[in-house]
């Protein structure tokens, strides 16, 4: 019987020097034998380091087909100005490829929004809620979290039992900034569907911790909106409310006659 729970996906500890040099690999600006140096330098055991390289992969060298073309432009942007932050990148490509990585991510940052840090216990225990209390998740949640600490997103203190955030990276290409928007709308399900007025009301109670999801939810609605009305033009102007119970033939001749 197959399981039901999510995938994980993102299952090593990458630091922020290994992604690094895998981006620069990427963007012609690095060897791969200074990768490979990386990882012999860690004595990382066969499958170990077959897995790392599956998420350096996936990060950087060798994308999924469906986010080449973002990975690209992600790299286009390294190669345009290499002082940009590679942490902010790799995080985009790491939310964009990996919905585990994202959630942990969403977690963190909503547990810590009002007062700055969290138990580790909690992201624990809200992620084999979703994932399932199987054998993995709470190891993979660490190994996200480890990541995230090498690549300066928070801070692991009292023996790793709390998550302090630190202060945030700052993006100020234009380019970049877009490039990291869409990442964050790959990660979220159904990014195209905005919030029902009733749930974002909702959302608002507590502004300070769902003030990504009331944005993104305002985004979502003022690019439907931009086709709404056109759409109510031609079906209820143009009548083609009930085009589907019309042959294809009989709708284009009256639009065709309508123009």
């Amino acid at each position: 019987m197959k399981s039901s729970a999510p995938q994980i996906g993102f299952d090593r500890f990458i630091p922020l020097e290994w992604a690094a040099a895998a981006l620069r690999v990427r963007a012609d600006l690095g060897a791969l034998d200074d990768l490979n140096a990386l990882l012999d330098a860690a004595r990382l055991g066969v499958a170990a380091r077959k897995k790392t390289r599956t998420v350096l992969n996936r990060l950087w060298l060798e994308p999924h087909s469906e986010l080449a073309d973002f990975a690209e432009r992600g790299v286009a942007i390294f190669k345009a100005d290499p002082s940009i932050s590679i942490s902010a990148l790799t995080w985009g490509m790491a939310i964009a490829t990996y919905p585990f990585f994202g959630k942990v991510a969403e977690l963190v940052g909503r547990l810590s929004a009002l007062q700055g840090d969290c138990a580790s216990a909690e992201v624990h225990r809200r992620m084999s809620k979703t994932y399932g209390e199987r054998e993995g998740t709470y190891r993979m949640t660490n190994m996200v979290l480890q990541s995230q600490a090498s690549w300066g997103a928070i801070e692991r203190v009292e023996n790793d039992k709390r998550l302090v955030r630190l202060k945030p990276i700052v993006v100020s290409d234009v380019q970049a900034v877009a490039w990291l928007v869409e990442a964050m709308l790959r990660y979220v399900d159904n990014w195209y569907i905005a919030e029902q007025p009733g749930k974002l009301k909702t959302l608002k109670k507590h502004p300070r911790i769902n003030k990504v999801r009331i944005r993104t939810g305002y985004l979502k609605a003022s690019i439907r909106a931009k086709v709404e009305h056109p759409f109510r033009i031609i079906k209820c102007q143009f009548g083609f409310v009930k085009a589907r119970y019309r042959g294809l033939k009989k709708n284009d001749s009256k639009l065709a006659m309508l123009f």
